[in-house]
């Protein structure tokens, strides 16, 4: 078997107990997939690629350069599912302008109350990166909480697409994506998670979620199998927003 990222990681013992568990065996795609880009936003990029410890010092939760290195393998999904029609649904933050709202965030991060950073941008942290921003008729849902299905309408809104499953891709892979995911295989979702279109400020809590979110909820997948996987689905399978004002 191809090494995956997070076999450095293992133990020997974890590979042996992975191997006899009858974890890991592959759940397979959905035939009514959506798209979730989870977070892809400043505040988890920083404004422009730098290394990390550079871009946390102006954006406390920035995952510096590898962030931007998904970029080319989400926008090649982005192309791929809106050409054949399937839907994209983006979640980014959105908290008060006093940052009451933000409630237990502030109990595990010492920087959270903090002033925001001084940088030479005003720009919105929750801002989606226009490199991968949303098109019309993608739908865009705000979150307080790690989830994308936490308090949002993401579960109403796959009902109305009559959605059977979801590939995610974003960050954190051990914060965001992973809530999502194991939201999406509590409600019944089949989960795909793109290995080369998800990220992390921390290299090992990026591999070792990978790993755990693959033996137990998901699919971790390459983005070349899911552009194949897009690809060979009909078309006009979902009735999508317009986009139009009516």
């Amino acid at each position: 078997m191809a090494e995956r990222i997070w076999d450095s990681f293992l133990t020997e013992r974890d590979k042996a107990v992975f191997e006899a568990s009858g974890y890991g065996a592959q759940g397979g795609f959905g035939e009514r997939p959506a798209l979730l880009v989870i977070d892809v936003n400043y505040n988890f990029t920083g404004d422009r690629p730098e290394p990390i410890l550079d871009s946390i010092q102006r954006w406390p939760n920035s995952c510096g350069e590898d962030g931007w290195a998904t970029i080319p393998a989400m926008q090649r999904l982005l192309t791929t599912a809106r050409k054949k029609g399937i839907p994209v649904i983006y979640t980014t933050g959105e908290v008060r302008a006093d940052r009451w709202d933000r409630g237990s965030w502030a109990w595990k991060n010492s920087r959270t109350s903090h002033p925001v950073p001084s940088r030479e941008t005003n720009q919105d942290g929750n801002e989606i990166l226009p490199d991968v921003a949303p098109e019309p008729q993608d739908i865009v849902i705000k979150k307080l909480k790690p989830s994308g299905f936490f308090g949002t309408n993401m579960d109403s809104f796959l009902t109305l697409l009559a959605a059977d499953s979801v590939v995610i891709v974003g960050t954190t892979t051990s914060g965001c994506v992973r809530a999502t995911a194991i939201d999406a295989f509590s409600n019944n979702y089949r989960v795909a998670i793109v290995e080369d279109a998800c990220f992390d400020r921390s290299q090992a809590s990026h591999a070792i979620n990978l790993c755990d979110l693959n033996a137990k909820y998901a699919d971790v997948i390459s983005s070349e199998d899911v552009v194949q996987y897009f690809e060979g689905l009909p078309e006009g399978l979902f009735d999508l927003p317009t986009g139009q004002s009516v």
